[in-house]
C-alpha cells in the first residue's frame, strides 16, 4: 500500500530525512537509497509517495519513494557547466598570489610551505571531484567539515577552483561563507609563519 507525504526535514550531508504523513501520525524515516535513481537530490517540501517497511531496528522507514506529480518542484541535477565567476572569486587567488611573491621577498619560502599548498589544493580539489560524483550515485557523502579542514590547512585555493568548475557546494551559503572564513584563516597563519620565521626554524 503506498501512501503520500510531504519531505519534513532532510540531511543532505549525510543523505536521510523524515517524511510527514498526509494522514498524519508520526514522521517517517526515509534514506536517500528510497528514491528513484536519476531524479537528483531530494529538497524539504517535495510531495512524494511511499511504501512502509520495519528497518533492521523494527522501526518504520520509508521506501520505493516516488515524486508526485502535485511535487512543489522537480528535483534536477546541477548545471554540469561551471559556475559563473563573482568578483571576490575570481580575484583571491591572483591576490594570494601576490602576497606569496612579497612574503618571499621578504622572507622566502621553505619547499614545506610550497608543496604545502600544491599538494593539498590538488588533493582538495580531488575530494570535492569525488563528494560531488557520489552526491550523483547517492553514496555516502564528505562531511562538510572535512571540506573545510582540508581549505584551513591549506587547501582552499583547490576548493574555490573544484566548487567553480565543479559547481558544487557553491549554492549553499553558510557552507561559502565557512569556507571564506577557513581561507582567511589560512592566509593569516601563512603569513605569520612567513614573517616570525617559523618555517626557517622548523626545518633547522
Amino acid at each position: 500500500m503506498r501512501f503520500d507525504g510531504t519531505l519534513k526535514s532532510w540531511n543532505d550531508e549525510r543523505g536521510f530525512g523524515f517524511i510527514e504523513p498526509a494522514q498524519g501520525g508520526q514522521e517517517i524515516f526515509v534514506h536517500i537509497k528510497a528514491f528513484p535513481d536519476g531524479t537528483g537530490r531530494p529538497s524539504v517540501g517535495q510531495v512524494v509517495t511511499f511504501k512502509v517497511e520495519l528497518g533492521p531496528n523494527g522501526k518504520k522507514r520509508a521506501h520505493s519513494v516516488q515524486y508526485s506529480v502535485r511535487s512543489r518542484g522537480t528535483p534536477q541535477h546541477e548545471p554540469e557547466y561551471p559556475a559563473q565567476w563573482t568578483f571576490p572569486r575570481l580575484v583571491v587567488i591572483p591576490l594570494f598570489a601576490g602576497l606569496c611573491y612579497y612574503l618571499n621577498t621578504r622572507w622566502p619560502f621553505t619547499l614545506f610551505v610550497i608543496l604545502l599548498y600544491a599538494w593539498m589544493s590538488l588533493f582538495t580539489f580531488i575530494v570535492y571531484g569525488m563528494d560531488k560524483a557520489a552526491a550523483r550515485k547517492r553514496h555516502w557523502r564528505t562531511p562538510e567539515s572535512t571540506l573545510h579542514l582540508l581549505g584551513l590547512v591549506g587547501g582552499w585555493p583547490g576548493a574555490l577552483l573544484a566548487q567553480q568548475l565543479l559547481r558544487h557546494k557553491i549554492s549553499k551559503p553558510t557552507f561559502v561563507a565557512v569556507h571564506w572564513t577557513t581561507a582567511f584563516i589560512n592566509i593569516a597563519a601563512l603569513c605569520a609563519w612567513q614573517v616570525l620565521g617559523l618555517g626557517s626554524r622548523w626545518s633547522a
